[in-house]
Formats: structure tokens, C-alpha cells, sequence
């Protein structure tokens, strides 16, 4: 498959939109879904964002379940056991343009006249917060990709959604307060975006600070919006911080870096989310010298699973998706294809065709689901248990950057371990 340039241009909504031949809908088409699905087929309700704030992290995402789709269809379809039979899968999408208000109408367009048989989100908790509460209102079985906002799973058993492809933001950070403890800084700076993903990470790891007798000497919320951290990064400085955790995404990522580079603010260790998710993007926005020495959590393809019982293992995956391509491969990508594994999981082990009997098969694979990003298990209210991440560090790589694993997230993750966190961070 020829792979996309992170900087999304009308090319490459066009390319994704043909990817593997798959029937594709766009927003205000004239080409309207029949109202009920074939006979035969099983049809995957979805949206992307081509434009927008969230669009370098939304296409990729809809690239790899349009593959793991792709790659279904291949094989003759996926197996759906209430029929005892292979359907072909059959993916209905629209383009909600980055835009929540206009993701709503399209989600509840896919159930009322599409007539989807499963939902899957687009990115996100911005994009997906919308299809939290119609899929439960609607009684609609919704696959969350990558919405991880702890806010979507506090409200008790919710059986209308599963996150699949990261665990709840809430533990992400539980690795790096560990690792902020290990080298023995005191006076840590948080600066979030005020969105279900990074709050709940901010709230999270400043739990765990204070748990370890560290309270936060800068702990402040801005808008998602965020563009300007001229006076942010000045006001962080003035703390004399020896840890700087920038949440937020990746538009308020890079932003902040580049005003890092651009006022020559040196820190001893600063993190942020998505470099690790979208390295590439950030080599082209921020560029590898400012972005070296520091963190960010540790996805595929940093984090190499092979060892799996359902679809390809990573190494596998990279491989044929991006053929002779490796280096364009993204965490984004992989979410999106895992997201489809838990979705052919559910079919194949599923009660009824009913939504409540597709979630039953979610429950029949809890726990021993083993996928290139690692072990599925949800709770009751679809929150993701599994796939725990670890924290890397971005170390110099001939003319770029390559990301290191230097604290594991989990026991097992201890051998993934591979180099040790270089800490304060080198001025060069």
C-alpha cells in the first residue's frame, strides 16, 4: 500500500478514501448507503477528519482500520458466529471535518439511516465524546479507537462501548510519575489542555506525585485551542521546574516545543503525548535537534509486539502496510487496525447478531485477546485495562531521532527496556 506524507492535502483524503477499494461514504454525498445491509455483509459505521485541528491523527487512524478491513476481505471476509459463516465487511464514513457538532449528526446519521451493524470512533475524546453518549442512548455498540478520557467510562456498566486501542488516560502517566520519583526531581510543572484526554492525565499524575510527597509547583489548565506559549513557557521558568509535562494535542505539542526552540528554553526533562504517536510529523514541524532528550510514552511501532493470537504482529504489520516504507508507519495506523481486530473478535465470538450479543463476544476474548499492541481487557463500563504504556526517550539517530523504552509501564515490559533515561537532559 502506498503510504501518505503526515501534512494532510486533498491527494492524500483521496488516497485514503480509495484504500483497498472499500465502499466509502463522504459527508453530503449523493451516493446515499442502502438503508439495511446486504446480505453478506457486515457494515462498520465510521468517521475521519481529512481537515481540522485532529486531522494528522484522524487519517491514519482510518487508514489502518481500512486496511485491517482490506486484509479481512482477502481472506473471503470475517467469521460471524451467530450466522456460521464469513461476511464481507463494508466500511461507511464520513468526513465530520474535525468538527464535534458536525460529528454528532454524522454518528447518528450512520445508526438512523445507515443502519450500521457496529460504530467505531473516530480519534480522539474531542471527536469521539459525541458517539459516547449516542451509542449509549441508542443502544448502539460503539469500538472507541482511541478516546481515552476517563470522564467516558465513570458513569458505571456502560455495554454499548469498548476502548481498544489505548487504556484510559488516567493510568498513562502512572509510569512517569514513577520514573519522575526515580531520578529524584522535586519541582514538576504541568500544563494541560482543559479535554477529558489531558485532564485526566493531569489530575492522575499529580495523584501520584503528591502520594510520593511531590506537589506540583506550576499545575495549570488552557484551552484545547492553544496555540500561543510565549507567556505559559516565561511563567513554567519562573518555577525553576526540574520536570515540565506539557498535555496536550499534537497542535499544542508542537507549539510548545517550537517555542522551546524558539526562545532557547532549556529544561531538564520535558514530555509530551504525541511525540511518540506521530514522530514523523513532529521531525517535520519541530524538527529532531529540539525535540531530542525528550519524552514521551513509548506505542508501536517503539513498542514491538509480535506474539499475538489474532491479525498480524507488529513487525508483520509495518511490513505489509507500508511495504519498503517502514519509517511512515505510526502508532495512529496500528490504533486503527487494532481497533478492527477487537471489532472481527466481537463478530466471531458473538451470541446474536443483537448489539448486546456482539458485545459478547468482547466479553468471550476478555483478557486473552493477544493483538500487536498487546493484551485486550475492558471492564464493565469498556474502559481499556490492558496495553499499559511505557515511557521513551527521544535520543539523537544520525540526522534524526530514534525513541528509546527507558521505563516500562508493566513487569513484563522490563525486557522491552533499552536504554536508560539520560537525565537532566544535555543542552546538545
Amino acid at each position: 500500500m502506498a503510504h501518505r506524507p503526515y501534512r494532510i492535502t486533498t491527494g492524500l483524503a483521496a488516497l485514503v478514501l480509495a484504500l483497498g477499494g472499500l465502499a466509502t461514504l463522504s459527508a453530503g454525498s449523493a451516493d446515499a448507503a442502502s438503508a439495511h445491509a446486504k446480505a453478506g455483509t457486515i457494515t462498520v459505521g465510521t468517521l475521519y477528519a481529512s481537515t481540522g485541528a485532529y486531522a494528522t491523527s484522524s487519517m491514519p487512524e482510518y487508514a489502518g482500520l481500512q486496511f485491517w478491513a482490506k486484509q479481512v476481505d482477502s481472506h473471503g471476509g470475517m467469521y460471524v458466529a451467530p450466522l456460521r459463516r464469513k461476511e464481507k465487511v463494508k466500511i461507511v464514513a464520513y468526513n465530520d471535518q474535525s468538527d464535534p457538532a458536525t460529528a454528532t449528526s454524522l454518528y447518528d446519521q450512520l445508526i438512523s439511516q445507515n443502519h450500521v451493524n457496529v460504530l467505531v470512533a473516530d480519534f480522539g475524546s474531542v471527536l469521539t465524546a459525541p458517539a459516547i453518549t449516542i451509542a449509549k442512548d441508542q443502544k448502539q455498540l460503539l469500538f472507541d479507537v482511541t478516546g481515552s478520557g476517563t470522564s467516558f467510562f465513570t458513569s458505571g456498566s456502560n455495554p454499548y462501548v469498548v476502548l481498544t486501542s489505548l487504556p484510559v488516560s488516567a493510568v498513562w502517566p502512572k509510569p512517569v510519575a514513577k520514573l519522575l520519583i526515580q531520578l529524584k526531581t522535586k519541582r514538576v510543572a504541568i500544563l494541560y489542555c482543559q479535554n477529558d484526554f489531558d485532564q485526566a492525565q493531569a489530575t492522575a499524575i499529580q495523584g501520584f506525585l503528591k502520594a510520593a510527597g511531590i506537589t506540583p509547583v506550576y499545575f495549570q489548565g488552557v484551552p484545547t485551542t492553544q496555540s500561543d506559549y510565549s507567556t505559559l513557557v516565561q511563567s513554567i521558568k519562573a518555577t525553576n521546574p526540574d520536570a515540565v509535562l506539557e498535555l496536550g494535542y499534537p497542535n499544542n505539542d508542537i507549539a510548545f516545543l517550537n517555542e522551546l526552540k524558539a526562545t532557547g528554553t532549556h529544561f531538564k526533562f520535558v514530555l509530551t503525548p504525541f511525540l511518540g504517536q506521530l514522530p514523523s510529523l513532529f521531525t517535520q514541524d519541530v524538527g529532531a535537534p529540539a525535540v531530542n532528550y525528550t519524552y514521551t510514552y513509548a506505542v508501536p511501532p517503539t513498542l514491538v509486539i509480535n506474539h499475538v493470537n489474532i491479525g498480524l504482529g507488529l513487525t508483520a504489520f509495518v511490513r505489509q502496510f507500508a511495504p519498503g516504507k517502514p519509517s511512515t508507519v505510526n502508532f495512529l495506523d496500528v490504533a486503527g487496525y487494532n481497533a478492527g481486530l477487537a471489532v472481527q473478535a466481537a463478530f466471531a465470538h458473538a451470541t446474536s447478531m443483537s448489539q448486546l450479543g456482539i458485545r459478547a463476544g468482547i466479553t468471550a476474548v476478555n483478557g486473552k485477546l493477544q493483538t500487536l499492541e498487546g493484551t485486550f481487557k475492558v471492564d464493565n463500563t469498556g474502559e481499556q485495562l490492558g496495553e499499559l504504556l511505557p515511557v521513551a526517550q527521544a535520543v539523537p539517530h544520525g540526522k534524526g531521532f530514534a525513541l528509546k523504552i527507558v521505563y516500562p509501564a508493566t513487569p513484563a515490559q522490563v525486557k522491552m527496556v533499552n536504554a536508560k533515561a539520560k537525565y537532566p537532559a544535555p543542552t546538545k
